[in-house]
């Protein structure tokens, strides 16, 4: 599975964007998919995964009531709508695939096995 990140950009705090991850290949529907961020000079660190169904998903803290992730298997897409947005978003966003048929907000980020190429994503103050 190859994925491929789009629609990261400048907002202004209390903006919104919508990043999408569009996976080739038609086996995309049975994979779990999460998005992770990673800040200048800071670990990546979990946002949000979503099991293959779409019928579970886990949040970070620090993203929830904001941030919504959400797939289409039909278009082998998914994505990440981003509410209210806040500087401490600022980051470099990557979707990954996982095949495992459990994930979590625990899910460790080594057990995804396909990774996009990343986003950037900044926020003004």
């Amino acid at each position: 599975v190859q994925l491929q990140a789009s629609g990261g950009g400048l907002v202004q705090a209390g903006g919104s964007l919508r990043l999408s991850c569009t996976a080739s290949g038609r086996t995309f529907g049975r994979y779990a998919m999460g998005w992770f961020r990673q800040a200048p000079g800071k670990e990546r660190e979990f946002v949000a995964t979503i099991t293959w169904s779409g019928g579970s998903t886990y949040y970070a803290d620090s993203v929830k009531g904001r941030f919504t992730i959400s797939r289409d298997n039909a278009k082998n897409t998914g994505y990440l709508q981003m509410n209210g947005l806040k500087p401490d978003d600022t980051a470099v966003y990557y979707c990954a695939a996982n095949r495992l048929s459990t994930v979590s907000a625990a899910t460790p980020s080594w057990q995804y096995d396909y990774w996009g190429q990343g986003t950037q994503v900044t926020v003004s103050s």
